[in-house]
């Protein structure tokens, strides 16, 4: 059976089992299309968030972004795993036992205004089409290379299936596709990553074999491979970072806005009661963590079977690597995974020097005595993860599970904020400000055409990504981070904070953080439309636009205080309430689906 032919078993058996259980569990009710009738078990819920939390960004990006950048980039596993440590212990059963199921709702009801709803909306919908943005170029990179299409075809593909069984199935069918769907992308995930380790280390555990001997050379791995790249010009794998101030406010902006992703704070309320909630966060963070143990192991061991892939000959060497580096790979005798993925358009070579050989390097770095005249090869980093089983020769099958989980991981995260920015308009913006009294069967076809709509936007931004898979989700994380986050924070903590402070805060960093990104990356994101280029010369105070986030946060929380001190109270009755909501043992069901 040819390769083709196992991803397509893989793929289409994954997507036959998605659309099938969306049409078995198709959503009969808004409570069912909202919050999946609020009965799923703990368990089952913490799988759910966790193929909901662990996306695109998490499976194909993150590994690919510790390839490229090694330690410096382990600033995503710190952030979006202490952010999600943030929403678990100070977010989650709170919101739970206020009872309102959507950010927006909660913000409108505690700070007792719909002006205050509706920037919560505006921020949901400007965040959760960001981080969409991440999915579907994540889901476009795997549809490409595994279905042998295009990068365009594939990210049509993506949007077609999460119509199907997301705008069918309602929260109902996503909660336990994204079951199936976590079991998919673990089981990919983990496999390929044991026969790595043990191909490269003879240790079977990833995160252990990272920290092991490389058998070839017989030195310990980490140092093989900043040999070979510091050999090529190339930063260590494990250099320190310089701008620590830069390091440090990415890792906060990761965190807050992990805190402000409305489509898993929706997933508290698909549970029966606050103490489920608890379980659902605690049993998530185990289904996450083996993901994000074996993510760093990953990304290192893609990057020495990528460099020894160009330049076998610095596989087995254990000093001499000038001379190693002088004989790379001829481009005739590239291996056939480098030929797929060049159909794709994701591996990129061009002959410089015509010598006929690849030469893999830093160019910022002079090589001319070595006859090297530039870096002939381009290689995105969102295909590391997917083509790591091919380029270390494992079997097809574990191709075609890594094809399915790869998949798997954008399809699930995609549909769960689809359905937040769909909740956002059918519930909080249709039936709660616009039409009160519009029927249940009326709100339901609301819901499915905002999500569609939502699909169709995000396909097209999808098309053109403002960068990697991982680095457009950090800008959603970071736009989360600075307007709603903040909001939640207080509207939990503060009984003094009221509706202008509250209103004011959140426009405050949604519009300061918006000016920054699209100063360095386009209005919009559209490409050509940037005042300044997004080097670290440009950026203010050396802060990139992936980290302003945390600038913005605060520029929240500074304005909200300052205005909510100057003007009136809130009214008793929402001290109370706030007063309440801190003590979560006792809530009920959420109210108004």
């Amino acid at each position: 059976m040819s390769q083709f032919a196992i991803n397509l078993l893989f793929v289409g058996s994954s997507f036959a089992l998605y659309i099938g259980i969306a049409i078995w569990a198709r959503a009969g009710s808004t409570k069912d299309f909202y919050v999946a009738g609020g009965g799923v078990h703990p368990i089952t819920n913490g799988m759910a968030t966790a193929a909901d939390w662990m996306s695109a960004a998490s499976f194909i990006s993150m590994a690919g972004l510790l390839a490229s950048g090694g330690y410096a980039n382990s600033t995503f596993l710190m952030g979006w795993t202490g952010g999600y440590v943030i929403l678990a212990m100070l977010l989650a059963p709170y919101l739970r036992k206020f009872g309102k199921f959507t950010v927006p709702d909660f913000i409108g009801d505690r700070f007792y205004s719909n002006t205050a709803r509706l920037v919560a909306i505006v921020c949901l919908i400007v965040a959760s089409v960001t981080y969409v943005i991440g999915q579907m170029t994540g889901a476009g990179v795997a549809f490409s290379r595994f279905l042998e299409v295009s990068n365009t075809w594939g990210i049509w593909l993506a949007a077609l299936i999460v119509f199907l069984y997301a705008v069918f199935g309602g929260m109902k069918g996503i909660t336990y596709t994204q079951v199936a769907q976590y079991i998919v992308l673990i089981i990919a995930y983990t496999i390929p990553a044991v026969f790595i380790a043990f191909q490269l280390t003879g240790n079977p555990i990833p995160m252990f074999g990272m920290f092991s001997t490389h058998t070839e050379s017989g030195i310990p791995l980490l140092e093989k491979l900043d040999d070979v790249v510091s050999a090529l010009g190339f930063q260590d794998y494990t250099a320190d970072v310089d701008n620590k101030l830069n390091m440090v406010l990415f890792t906060l902006s990761l965190m807050v806005g992990t805190a402000g992703l409305p489509h898993v704070i929706i997933r508290f309320f698909t549970v029966p009661k606050v103490a489920d909630a608890r379980w659902s966060a605690g049993w998530a963070l185990v289904f996450i963590a083996l993901l994000y143990l074996t993510a760093p192991a990953v990304g290192s061991m893609a990057r020495l079977n990528l460099m020894t892939t160009v330049y076998p000959e610095m596989a087995g060497q254990t000093e001499n690597y000038e001379e190693a580096a002088s004989n790379p790979i001829l481009y005739e005798e590239r291996p056939d995974w480098f030929r797929t993925w060049e159909e794709t358009g994701l591996i990129n070579f061009t002959d410089t020097n015509e010598d006929g050989r690849i030469q893999f390097y830093n160019d910022a770095t002079d090589y001319t005595d070595r006859g090297w005249e530039g870096n002939e090869l381009t290689v995105n980093n969102d295909i590391l993860v997917l083509a790591n089983p091919e380029i270390a020769n494992l079997p097809g099958w574990v191709i075609g599970l890594i094809a399915a989980g790869g998949i798997a991981a954008a399809l699930s995260t995609a549909a769960g904020l689809l359905l937040a920015i769909s909740s956002a308009i059918s519930h909080d913006l249709i039936k709660t400000m616009i039409n009160p009294k519009i029927s249940e069967k009326g709100e339901m076809l609301a819901a499915r055409i905002s999500m569609g709509g939502a699909i169709l936007l995000a396909t097209y931004l999808g098309l053109n990504p403002p960068g990697f898979a991982a680095q457009t989700v950090a800008l959603a994380f970071g736009i989360a981070g600075a307007s709603l986050f903040p909001a939640l924070m207080m509207g939990i903590f503060s009984k003094r904070m009221n509706s202008p402070g509250a209103v004011a805060g959140m426009l405050a960093g949604l519009i300061c953080t918006l000016l920054y990104i699209f100063t360095y990356l386009g209005w919009f994101f559209v490409p050509g439309t940037n005042m300044l280029a997004n080097t670290p010369d440009n950026w203010i105070l050396g802060i990139s636009p992936l980290s302003f986030g945390a600038v913005g946060a605060m520029i929240n929380f500074a304005v909200a205080f300052a205005v909510s001190r100057v003007t009136a109270a809130p009214p008793q009755e929402i001290q109370d309430l706030v007063e309440s909501v801190r003590y979560p043992k006792g809530a009920g069901m959420a109210v108004d689906h």
